[in-house]
């Protein structure tokens, strides 16, 4: 059984969704927070939410895994059912322009380390990489991430 992604998603504290129409089609924008037990991919998991319009997810997931972090040397089971659930949702992780750690600690006993992260549509024209902006750290232990999406200039006939 799969459930609207729309009146699912938007009903758990920790996932943001946004839709937008194109062409007549529905698209979404996911933004999430899974804290240290994993309770909003659990969520996702468990409602068994599939979406194949979904351009991007991203958000804070609070994994370590040497897949996205060239620091961390281990694999955790939390990746597997994130990837499980990008799957459904059929976007792929998505490659920073450069390398960076994406949280910052001032504990000297723990490293910095990458747990933002974006995934993307494959093969989409408009995006295909992402951003770690460690410059604009300030005061933030994460910092901010962001993608260059083009908009294409396109005429369009309109009436009044």
């Amino acid at each position: 059984m799969h459930f609207s992604l729309q009146n699912d998603i938007l009903h758990y504290r920790d996932i943001s969704c946004i839709s937008f129409f194109n062409h007549g089609s529905i698209f979404f924008l996911i933004n999430i927070y899974s804290n240290s037990s994993q309770s909003a991919l659990k969520y996702l998991k468990n409602t068994e939410v599939n979406s194949t319009n979904v351009l991007i997810m991203t958000g804070n997931f609070n994994i370590r895994n040497s897949i996205w972090d060239l620091y961390f040397l281990h694999h955790s089971s939390y990746s597997d059912t994130l990837f499980e659930i990008t799957d459904s949702f059929q976007i792929e992780l998505s490659k920073p322009i450069k390398f960076s750690p994406t949280r910052f600690t001032d504990n000297a006993w723990n490293s910095n380390s990458v747990l933002d992260l974006i995934f993307l549509y494959p093969n989409f024209q408009e995006f295909d990489n992402h951003y770690i902006h460690s410059d604009w750290r300030l005061s933030l232990d994460h910092v901010p991430i962001s993608i260059d999406i083009s908009i294409i200039k396109k005429y369009l006939q309109t009436k009044k």
